[in-house]
């Protein structure tokens, strides 16, 4: 097998230790939080570890200083959110506090300052908290429930997929997978404000998006028709605009495809989207031109139903998590061309759905 160093043509940063967290349901066998690490020089993960026992943390957020994690956390018939100071360089979690309320809990979160954002798949609304100065989670402050739905049967009402703060922190921007919709908001007085309302096509079913390094470009994926959305945002009027629509599983492919994951590389030259079915992660070149991509090629993960990716904090790896078959799989990147090579370093994480870096 070729050497990892002969793999990494272009590498930006070797010989890092990076440490990861997986999100997970615990539906089955996972106890909830787990931690691992990414030897950049053996390109290897080691075996994860349980970081904090919470009920189906599926998805997580790392706050700006790299001090606390939060997640969603589940107690019986109860929903919400979950505060975890990380206490050293080894990555480990000391629980603050829970907000749960009874119904579903969230599907997505992002924070940003003192604010935490929920978005409530099942509930189709977006919760808004405050963060106290201990890092811990403050009860509700604002909800917006969101209105309407589509023409898939997936779209009998809303169901909000995503929460994120745009590159200029001065809007929230949401991506609505029962109305087709992506919905931007200003945080004004602890209250969520709706300011925009970008309308794709019926039946796509937005699900999550990033946004270029440049603050100018964003790239929405659709979990329904498994599209990539290229958007030109505008950051006086938080406002977007469709430029290109580009299919993101192979054309021939009959299967159920769900697309799941989106993310971009750190020099902003390349876009990876996730396609659960085809169980592949698709690379697309972007034109540094006008922000439009090409499509370079489709990787296999190693594994059945790739519920999130993520690049480490070097962009010279990316870490799959597989969740049907509860295992973390890595890839070298090539950062000159983008391309994805599987390395032989795979571990076990039950139902893993959410991986992040510090």
């Amino acid at each position: 097998m070729e050497s990892v160093k002969g793999i990494l043509k272009g590498a930006v940063i070797l010989g890092k230790q990076y440490i990861g967290y997986v999100g997970t349901y615990t539906r089955q066998s996972s106890k909830g939080i787990y931690r691992f690490t990414l030897d950049t020089t053996a390109g290897k993960l080691s075996v994860p570890e349980v970081a904090a026992e919470v009920g189906s943390p599926t998805y997580l957020a790392i706050s700006e200083d790299q001090k606390f994690l939060y997640s969603v956390a589940q107690q019986e018939k109860f929903g919400g959110v979950a505060a975890f100071e990380i206490m050293n360089d080894a990555g480990e979690l000391k629980p603050l506090n829970t907000q749960v309320e009874e119904g579903a809990p969230p599907c997505h979160l992002d924070v940003y300052g003192d604010h935490l954002l929920t978005g409530n798949y099942h509930e189709g609304r977006v919760n808004l908290y405050n963060i106290n100065h201990k890092g811990g989670i403050e009860p509700v402050l604002d909800v917006y429930n969101h209105q309407g739905n589509g023409p898939h049967e997936r779209q009998e009402k809303p169901h909000v997929h995503f929460t994120g703060l745009t590159p200029d922190r001065n809007y929230v921007v949401v991506a609505d997978l029962g109305t087709d919709e992506v919905v931007t908001y200003k945080v004004e007085n602890n209250e969520l404000k709706k300011v925009q309302t970008l309308h794709v096509k019926p039946g796509s079913g937005p699900r999550h998006l990033t946004f270029h390094p440049n603050g100018k470009w964003a790239y929405l994926l659709t979990e329904l028709s498994t599209e990539v959305i290229v958007l030109d945002y505008d950051q006086q009027t938080g406002s977007f605009t469709e430029k290109q629509t580009i299919l993101a599983k192979p054309e021939d492919f009959e299967g159920q495809n769900d697309a799941s994951a989106i993310h971009i590389s750190p020099d902003g030259r390349f876009v990876y989207a996730g396609n659960r079915g085809h169980n592949s992660i698709a690379v697309f070149q972007v034109d540094e031109a006008n922000g439009k991509v090409e499509f370079v090629e489709f990787t296999a993960t190693g594994g059945e139903w790739p519920r999130d990716f993520c690049l480490d904090p070097s962009g010279a790896y990316l870490v799959v998590a597989n969740q049907h078959t509860g295992n973390l799989v890595l890839f070298a990147r090539d950062q000159e061309t983008g391309t994805l090579t599987k390395l032989d370093s795979e571990v076990k994480v039950p139902e893993g759905v959410c991986v992040k870096f510090l």
